[in-house]
């Protein structure tokens, strides 16, 4: 079950697609125009998310003719979520912390992190810096040394996971690897943050075990390609989110990236006109563009 917000000359709409047939939420409630309304409605019905959908999909007498209603989500989508904030999570892969640890003047504090008791977090974009799906993404202009992210990203309602979507944390490993004190000047810039194409109720996934997979185009050629399993996760989704409540006040809607398990190597870099192409199992692809910012 997939849903996406899409804009088009009927306004804002919620789209559900389920067992690949294709709904209009906001034409069979038409008070639910947005993401965040879903969970609104669904959370005051005390139902989860999935149950509530099912319950309006088989009880409606228009299926058939939702079913056959041509959409083309491609050109109409938006943000799968209004997120008024995006936090991030680091080195919750082994892997992340050896390469940051390569990459970086002080090591030490990679592994530091990986084996503490507290996790590390950041805070990563706002709305209005947030990227969709076919959106263009960028590199800083003074890093010279860049990469995407592919995370598993979960979005929050009344401090619970609710559900998940495919995120791009942009990011310098130049400027990071300087002084582990640049963090948020190499995480934190215009347009480095992306997060579609739609989202997938939690209860959904075995979200402990997803296959992720990443591919950049140069130029019609595939210049990288890598995959990992959220199963290899030191710290879970769930352990997350308990630390990121932790007193600390979340907007519902906030979307959070877990870390990542992919990491070009040492000698790649993006640039400009690459193309980014993420892939979550059993939630969909996110595609971007590159250029300076």
């Amino acid at each position: 079950m997939q849903i996406y917000q899409i804009n088009n000359d009927q306004g804002r709409q919620v789209i559900v697609v389920s067992e690949d047939k294709m709904y209009n939420l906001t034409f069979l409630r038409p008070t639910i125009k947005t993401s965040l309304e879903l969970m609104m409605v669904a959370y005051n019905n005390g139902m989860k998310i999935s149950d509530y959908l099912k319950e309006i999909l088989s009880s409606t007498s228009s299926n058939e003719e939702l079913n056959e209603e041509k959409i083309d989500l491609k050109k109409s989508s938006l943000l799968p979520v209004d997120s008024p904030e995006v936090w991030a999570f680091g080195v919750t892969y082994g892997d992340s912390m050896k390469e940051r640890q390569a990459e970086s003047e002080t090591p030490d504090i990679y592994s530091k992190i990986y084996f503490a008791e507290r996790p590390e977090s950041f805070f990563k974009s706002t709305l209005s810096r947030l990227r969709k799906n076919n959106d263009s993404v960028g590199i800083r202009s003074d890093s010279g040394w860049d990469i995407p992210e592919p995370e598993l990203t979960f979005i929050i309602y009344n401090k619970e996971i609710i559900g998940f979507t495919c995120g791009n944390d942009m990011s310098s490993r130049k400027i990071e690897g300087e002084n582990p004190l640049y963090l948020p000047q190499a995480k934190v810039y215009k347009y480095s943050a992306s997060i579609g194409p739609c989202w997938v109720p939690a209860e959904c996934l075995d979200y402990n075990n997803l296959n992720v997979q990443m591919t950049i185009n140069r130029n019609t050629k595939k210049v990288f390609e890598g995959n990992c399993n959220t199963s290899i996760m030191k710290r879970k989704c769930d352990e997350l989110n308990d630390w990121l409540n932790r007193s600390n006040e979340i907007p519902d809607g906030t979307a959070v990236m877990t870390g990542t398990g992919i990491i070009p190597p040492m000698e790649f870099s993006l640039k400009e006109g690459d193309k980014i192409s993420i892939s979550i199992e059993n939630i969909g692809t996110l595609n971007n563009n590159v250029i300076s910012v």
